[in-house]
């Protein structure tokens, strides 16, 4: 299993950044970023948030210590406006993925929602327990739509917003109905695109 610290290391280096470097861009110090390489420590989610842009990895990537993703993933910008729904299409959002996966023999919309940590969940129900306060305020600073493609007998996580699309290939097949990568759970539509 690869840990959150060995992904940080490499993913730095991949990126041509040295501790002290990474350290700089963050606005922290340099043992910091070492005390994450080490497995001794995590980031806040700012920072969880500064790495992935710096790096370019998803936040996903990272915290996903089970080793379903892959490390290739490729966030690339999109005009969402120039996709239009179509048939099998009920928002531009599955126009996006089903332009870019033409030849996928499954694509699958997902639900997603934040695994929340033991105090998140606590005040999510003393606070806010009918509408959600952190899953609500994820939902919003993500937005967009998720989806499970196969294609080639290689499984994709893809995420669509407004501006990227997001594409990681998952090492492990998925096969349940309900599944966790990184900080999120993700549950399966009833329905496929491509079908």
């Amino acid at each position: 299993m690869v840990t959150f610290g060995e992904k940080l290391q490499e993913a730095r280096k991949k990126a041509g950044y040295t501790q002290e470097q990474l350290a700089e861009k963050l606005c922290v110090s340099r043992s910091a970023v070492a005390k994450w390489e080490s497995g001794n420590g995590m980031p806040d989610i700012e920072n969880l948030k500064g790495i992935s842009q710096l790096l370019d990895v998803s936040i996903d990537y990272l915290l996903d210590e089970e080793g379903r993703l892959d490390f290739s993933v490729t966030k690339e910008p999109i005009d969402l406006n120039a996709f239009e729904k179509t048939k099998n299409c009920r928002s531009q959002y599955d126009a996006v993925v089903t332009a870019k996966f033409p030849k996928a023999e499954s694509i699958v919309p997902l639900i997603r929602e934040k695994v929340l940590s033991k105090t998140e969940r606590i005040l999510e129900w003393t606070i806010m327990p009918v509408f959600g306060l952190f899953t609500a305020a994820d939902q919003i600073d993500k937005g967009g739509a998720d989806y499970l493609v196969e294609q080639d007998g290689k499984q994709y996580l893809v995420s669509v917003t407004k501006e990227f699309m997001t594409t990681a290939q998952l090492v492990k097949p998925v096969t349940e109905k309900k599944f966790v990568i990184g900080e999120n759970r993700y549950k399966r539509f009833t329905y496929d695109l491509k079908k």
